[in-house]
């Protein structure tokens, strides 16, 4: 099930990391060849460290990018070789990659000598989405209003908006005790079949006031 669809990024790893600590560990599920991101006079917004303990950023790479470039993977963190860092700002770039909404995990390793690693591991994409439970709203009446779609892909905020969209539709016919149930089923080659399991709920009755 899609348990805890928010989920805070901690200083140590991506949504399915552990403990608190400084960023270390590797993601679970494949991860593809390491690409090397070539030294360069740091770009973008600059970050101020002041720490004394604070090391420099030696040489900066992602490892398990499939369909998105290493390049647009650091372009949503501030990282760049050359800068200082400290445990918050490997902690920002971790947080900055949670709200892309575009990776199921991730993690900092390389902490202790500069040479930063950026392990990640894509949101798969969508094979199938299946309804459920719906007797009292057809198929294709739901599929035009939800955004989800095959081939598409799978970001638990979709997910959520589109449970309030199938809601909605059967807030207009009455049924306010309807609820939506999302479950991902995993499949080969990062793929997932999204369910939406629907219990309709009794339709709402209005009474004649005399």
């Amino acid at each position: 099930m899609l348990a805890g669809l928010a989920v805070p990024a901690e200083a140590q790893r991506g949504p399915r990391g552990g403990g608190g600590g400084r960023p270390a560990g590797a993601p679970r599920g494949p991860t593809g060849p390491a690409q090397a991101i070539p030294a360069a006079t740091p770009q973008g917004p600059g970050i101020a460290v002041t720490d004394p303990n604070a090391l420099t950023i030696k040489t900066l790479r992602v490892e398990g990018s499939q369909r998105i470039e290493p390049e647009t993977v650091l372009s949503y963190t501030r990282l760049r070789v050359g800068i200082k860092y400290t445990a918050e700002t490997l902690d920002q770039a971790l947080k900055d990659l949670q709200a892309s909404d575009l990776f199921a995990d991730y993690s900092i390793s390389g902490v202790a000598d500069g040479n930063i690693v950026l392990r990640i591991r894509e949101n798969p994409i969508i094979n199938r989405v299946i309804l459920e439970g719906n007797k009292a709203l057809k198929a294709d009446k739901i599929t035009k209003e939800i955004k989800l779609a095959p081939r598409q892909i799978f970001t638990r905020t979709a997910v959520r908006q589109d449970i309030g969209r199938i809601i909605e539709l059967y807030r207009r016919q009455g049924r306010f005790a309807a609820v939506v149930d999302p479950k991902m089923v995993n499949l080969d080659q990062n793929r997932v079949d999204v369910v939406f399991e629907i219990s309709e709920g009794p339709k709402s009755k209005v009474r004649q006031i005399n």
